[in-house]
This record gives structure tokens, C-alpha cells and sequence, in this order.
């Protein structure tokens, strides 16, 4: 079985996240760049079936910078067994859409049985691109589990929704996407990060995958407008004269809370 999992580099979460008021993109050297948590979450998922499953496969695919390499070599480090990098000027500021596009055909082109991500990142936090990738891909999808069984010929878990646990499961191959509920991803160690020198590490451009990120028939969404976030303002203290009750009263009125 050959499992591809998509990993991200973003913002440490632990460190200060802004965006670039200058082009709207998130500014990359406010803060250190790490390997997105739920993308290894996502990647020990696999690593778990392929350390009890012989001739299982698992590769780390990525579209990021050149210099998010280094990043994205964490998932050989860990235990995958390649690495595939889309790399292209032209995917700067790329909107879902064409991330989407082109992750489908990085896959078509390298195959897989099954693919599993994060259910968000945590940077852009759009949520929906494993489906859309699944959707472009014309593959079932199951997203959002909190627990995944992979067989030889299907993929199994369960998904929490309100008031009720939903029990989901797709033939292969399939795109899956996991959350935090999942165990903590295994840490890399010397032997896996000398290891990880030596294996395959594929790089591609938006030519070799025909992918066009200015087709004009193709929807795009663009940045039309960018502000700082208005200082936080201090809020209304009551003191009680008397009439805090009908102070308070109005103010829930007033705004909407009521």
C-alpha cells in the first residue's frame, strides 16, 4: 500500500503570527517556520500502519517554498520513506483552490491508496482542502476523525458531531483527514535523521505537473483589502448603585445578548 501524507510548514504556533500589510501574505520572518503539528499527527497515522504492515509505502508531499526543505525533510527524518515538493514562484500567495489543483496532480503523478492530512492547518485554517482535493481527485473522502482503522482495502473512523459519534468509512483509494484527537507524532532520532539524507527527495514544478496558476477559466481568489486588527478597547464596568441590574439589563439589550 502506498500512503501519501500532506505536510505543511507554518508560523510556530508559539510565536508571533502576522501578516505582511504589503501583500497580504503571512510574514514568515516574524516567526520561526515548523512542520504544521496536525500534518505530523497526520504522518504518525500512517507510520503506525506502516510499522505493523509490510510493503507499506509512506511519502510526504508538500507544496511549500524552496526553502521550506528543510521542514518538510522532518517527515523522512520521522520515517517516511520519500519526500515530493511542488516548488514554483508562481505559487506565491496560491489560494486554495489552486493548492487543491495542484496537490491532485502531484498525487495523480506519484499514486497513491490512500492519503491522509490535518483537518485544518494552523495557519490558514480553511478546513476544506482535503476534500477538494479528494472532489478533484473524483475519490470518497472522510474527514475530521478522531480515530482511523486502514485495512488492505478501506479506510474506517469515527467523527464527532453534535449530540452524536458518526462511525465513517470509504473504499480505497481515498483522501482522510484526522484531528488533534490523534496521538502525538513520534520524535525523530539520529539514526532516522542520518537516514533521511540519503532518501529520495522529489521536487516539482507547476510545468512538469500542467498546472496553470493564471488559467483564466479557473476561479481564484484574491486579497482586495488589508488592515491591522484594531487595538482591543476596554470594556463597560458597572458599578453597582442601586441599579446595576437594569444597567446590566440594557446592556445585554443594547447588544443583541439578550
Amino acid at each position: 500500500m502506498k500512503i501519501v501524507v500532506l505536510v505543511k510548514e507554518v508560523p510556530d504556533t508559539y510565536g508571533d503570527r502576522k501578516l505582511s500589510l504589503e501583500t497580504g501574505l503571512a510574514d514568515r520572518a516574524a516567526s520561526e517556520s515548523v512542520l504544521d503539528e496536525i500534518g505530523e499527527r497526520a504522518l504518525e497515522v500512517a507510520l503506525s500502519y506502516a510499522d505493523k504492515t509490510p510493503g507499506t509505502e509512506v511519502v510526504v508531499l508538500s507544496m511549500a517554498p524552496e526553502s521550506a526543505s528543510a521542514t518538510v525533510r522532518k517527515g523522512l527524518a520521522m520515517g517516511a520513506a520519500s519526500a515530493v515538493q511542488v516548488i514554483d514562484e508562481a505559487l506565491l500567495g496560491a489560494d486554495m483552490g489552486l493548492t487543491a489543483e495542484v496537490l491532485a496532480a502531484a498525487l495523480q503523478r506519484t499514486g497513491f491508496d490512500l492519503v491522509i492530512a490535518g483537518n485544518q492547518s494552523t495557519d490558514g485554517s480553511g478546513g476544506v482542502l482535503p476534500v477538494m482535493v479528494a472532489e478533484i481527485l473524483d475519490v470518497p473522502s472522510a474527514t475530521y476523525l478522531n480515530a482511523v482503522e486502514i485495512t488492505e482495502d478501506g479506510v474506517s473512523g469515527t467523527r464527532a458531531s453534535d449530540g452524536a459519534t458518526l462511525q465513517v468509512k470509504a473504499p480505497l483509494p481515498a483522501v482522510i483527514s484526522i484531528t488533534e484527537a490523534l496521538p502525538d507524532a513520534r520524535f525523530p532520532n539520529f539514526k532516522g535523521i542520518m537516514a533521511a539524507k540519503k532518501k529520495p527527495f522529489e521536487t516539482l514544478s507547476l510545468a512538469e505537473l500542467e498546472v496553470d496558476a493564471h488559467d483564466p477559466n479557473a476561479s481564484r481568489s484574491i486579497v482586495i483589502g488589508l488592515s491591522e486588527k484594531p487595538p482591543r478597547e476596554a470594556g463597560v464596568k458597572i458599578v453597582d448603585e442601586g441599579d446595576a441590574g437594569e444597567r446590566l439589563a440594557e446592556f445585554l439589550i443594547q447588544n443583541r445578548l439578550a
